[in-house]
């Protein structure tokens, strides 16, 4: 399968490898499925069925103008566990897509669901409000769509950087893991492919919706990893926040790591979520 319609019409790119259980991979903002595949090969090799798609919006996917709200989101995910005949599935989301995973089980419930993976996730809360203290100040989101607006490409060249830990620690030295120049610069590619619309939209999307009202929605075993560096999504506001509001979760946390853990520590990343579904 290549394509599948979701309800309102938008035509979203779906990968779809290998037999057995499904393990649904929802990939992070603003890149595309393809981020997935190092892990995705792995998840298939070991026995599993691997789908992912492109968020719509996204690379292969179609570009609509709207439909950038999670609960649109949500929906699309449950389009595609319905057009995959996907059953007893793990749903993974990195990044923006935890916040689809949340999402969709408090909108559409847990029963296709057997376990669930927040990887360097957005939820709960990204905001810094006054009941959120240690989340993110609405100015960063608004100089990041600022810095879009103006020049987009020469946004994304720094944003990299930072995303997989190539920026200096204070004190000196890099973040643990590290990535080549080529595989920021093919982020950088990726992000590109998507619609200026989708991008903007999905970034105040994830900046400003809170998800702790969906955390009791996480009935499942549920596996949360982030990196302790991560200056993405720093994860006193996601990941700690999340595993105190997820009765059965089970935190790691990558020591050094930064937000992109998917490249820079995808051989841990691809053990741990394996041994998690085993």
């Amino acid at each position: 399968m290549a394509m599948i319609e979701t309800r309102d019409g938008t035509r979203l790119y779906v990968k779809d490898w290998g037999q057995g259980r499904p393990v649904v991979l929802l990939h992070g903002w603003p890149l595309s499925s393809d981020t997935w595949d190092d892990t995705g090969m792995a998840l298939a090799a070991a026995g599993h069925r691997v789908i992912a798609y492109d968020r719509r919006g996204f690379s292969r996917s179609e570009q609509p103008w709207s439909g950038y709200d999670y609960d649109t989101l949500a929906d699309d995910l449950a389009d595609v566990l319905a057009a995959t005949g996907a059953e007893d599935a793990a749903l993974i989301g990195f990044s923006m897509g935890g916040g689809e995973v949340a999402r969709y089980l408090s909108r559409h419930g847990s029963t296709r669901i057997w376990a669930a993976g927040l990887v360097a996730s957005v939820v709960p809360y990204m905001l810094k409000t006054t009941d959120n203290p240690d989340g993110t100040p609405q100015e960063v989101f608004d100089d990041m769509a600022k810095g879009m607006k103006e020049d987009r490409a020469h946004f994304f060249a720094d944003f990299f950087k930072t995303f997989y830990g190539k920026t200096l620690l204070q004190g000196g030295g890099l973040l643990s893991g590290g990535v080549s120049d080529e595989v920021v610069q093919w982020s950088c590619n990726l992000a590109m492919q998507a619609s200026l619309k989708a991008t903007l939209a999905c970034a105040e999307s994830f900046a400003t919706t809170d998800f702790r009202p969906d955390l009791t929605a996480f009935t499942m075993p549920t596996l949360i990893i982030h990196g302790t560096a991560d200056k993405t999504v720093p994860i006193d506001a996601s990941a700690r926040a999340a595993a105190r509001g997820i009765a059965n979760s089970q935190l790691v946390e990558y020591e050094g790591g930064p937000h992109g853990l998917q490249a820079s520590h995808k051989e841990r990343l691809t053990a741990d979520l394996l041994a998690f579904l085993r």
